[in-house]
C-alpha cells in the first residue's frame, strides 16, 4: 500500500514535467530581459549617475563653505568692520 502513495499517476507526471518547462521558461525569459535591461542601461548612458553624485558633492561643498560665512560674519572682528563700513557710507551720503 505503501507503493501506491509514493507513486504518481500517469496525468500527475505530465502536469508535473509541463510545470517544469513553463518555469525553465519563463525563468530564461526572465534572464534575457533582466541582461537587455543592463546592456541596454550600460551603452545608452554609462555616466547617468555620475552627475548626481557630482551634484551631490557640490551641494555639499557649497553648504560647507555658506556655514565657513556666516561664521566669519557672525564673529565680533568683521561685524564691527561691516558696522564701521555701513556707518561711513551713510555719514558720507549726508
Amino acid at each position: 500500500m505503501d507503493t501506491m502513495l509514493d507513486a504518481s499517476p500517469p496525468a500527475a507526471t505530465g502536469i508535473i514535467d509541463r510545470m517544469k518547462n513553463m518555469a525553465q521558461r519563463a525563468n530564461e525569459k526572465i534572464c534575457l530581459l533582466d541582461a537587455r535591461g543592463r546592456l541596454r542601461t550600460v551603452t545608452e548612458q554609462p555616466e547617468s549617475g555620475l552627475a548626481t553624485a557630482e551634484y551631490a558633492v557640490v551641494m555639499i561643498a557649497a553648504t560647507g563653505f555658506a556655514g565657513l560665512l556666516v561664521v566669519i560674519l557672525k564673529s565680533g572682528t568683521v561685524e564691527g568692520l561691516l558696522n564701521g563700513l555701513v556707518e561711513r557710507a551713510l555719514s558720507v551720503a549726508n
